[in-house]
């Protein structure tokens, strides 16, 4: 983070099919903080952040949902920014990240000069192939982790985590994570009072829980190997069952050790890892849809202890299983 003081240049870069709201969003929190909380207390103004779109060459771009945009200034001419991010591509990936290779040399320049660097969501697959996030820690959208697994095995991914800092390199989960991610940076520039008052004055949460609260197995069936597949749908019928990994083996004319190997193989998990997914996941869905008592549900899913099935949701989620029934609940 730069020394300088408030306001702070936050500079946004715009391509072709990116995610409008993942700049416009931002763009706007912010504009506004030291400004919103402030007009609703009818207190002094105090901007914290100049803000601007940058796009190479000055081109307007035209984002995934066909509005068009008009840069504040080219991006080659951006000589300081404290501030550089990189909002979520909403377009076909390989096509983005070939269109915005010339926008790689611009990461590296302005990372060498000090500035914090920024993706969301889908961005981190630009950073990554800018060469800026080689050995860093990094998330991206949950959807989207074996595929940028696949594409970077350079990077230290942490897929299930919201959002990630490595010195100032910064990266944020899901599409509409750009909030958390911009929250996050307001409270690293002005302190969490000026965080605190802009999430409470647009209605925003200012932590959120992991990814996996939104996260379902299904990420895990993104692979070729059909045999495992069989398990796995297998699994998905029987979860509530005690199940062991020598009779799944068998029945799918496996040893027990090749078929540990290619489960990991494909789907990045254990079997045991993935059927507590399973019966995590039809746990939430009757959190949300069912008034049931806790423990019919931990009955119902195939486990025997209340105390250790709340330890493993909530290490799962970040979140009791009560604070997610009352997040979740659909009235």
């Amino acid at each position: 983070m730069q020394s300088t003081p408030a306001p702070f240049t936050v500079t946004i870069i715009g391509f072709d099919h990116a995610l409008s709201s993942a700049i416009t969003g931002a763009l706007d929190l912010f504009a506004l903080a030291g400004i919103s909380w402030q007009r609703i207390h009818q207190q002094k103004v105090t901007p914290q952040f100049n803000v601007q779109l940058a796009t190479l060459h000055g081109a307007p771009v035209t984002c995934i949902n066909q509005l068009s945009l008009k840069p504040h200034i080219a991006l080659e001419d951006v000589r300081h920014t404290d501030l550089l991010i990189v909002p979520t591509i909403g377009g076909d990936l390989d096509k983005v990240l070939e269109q915005t290779t010339g926008i790689h040399v611009h990461l590296k320049r302005l990372l060498r000069t000090g500035a914090d660097i920024a993706g969301n969501c889908t961005g981190a697959f630009l950073l990554a192939a800018a060469g800026v996030l080689d050995g860093k820690v990094a998330t991206t959208h949950w959807g989207y982790a074996d595929a940028f697994r696949a594409r970077f095995p350079q990077v230290n991914l942490q897929a299930e985590k919201m959002v990630t800092q490595q010195n100032n390199l910064f990266c944020a989960g899901g599409g509409m994570a750009w909030f958390d991610l911009s929250l996050m940076l307001i409270e690293r520039y002005c302190g969490h009072q000026v965080a605190s008052d802009t999430a409470k004055s647009h209605v925003l949460d200012l932590t959120r829980p992991n990814q996996n609260v939104y996260a379902g197995s299904r990420q895990h069936k993104f692979h070729q190997d059909n045999d495992i597949l069989a398990i796995q749908e297998y699994m998905e019928q029987n979860f509530a069952k005690k199940l062991s990994i020598d009779a799944l083996a068998r029945d799918h004319n496996m040893t027990p050790r090749t078929m540990m190997r290619r489960f990991k193989q494909a789907c990045g998990v254990t079997p045991l890892q993935y059927l507590q997914s399973l019966r995590l996941e039809q746990a939430r869905k009757y959190l949300e849809t069912r008034p049931w008592s806790l423990e019919k549900i931990v009955t119902i899913i195939g486990y025997e202890d209340i105390s250790s099935f709340t330890r493993l949701f909530k290490r799962h989620t970040g979140l009791a299983p009560s604070q997610y029934r009352s997040k979740f609940m659909r009235h």
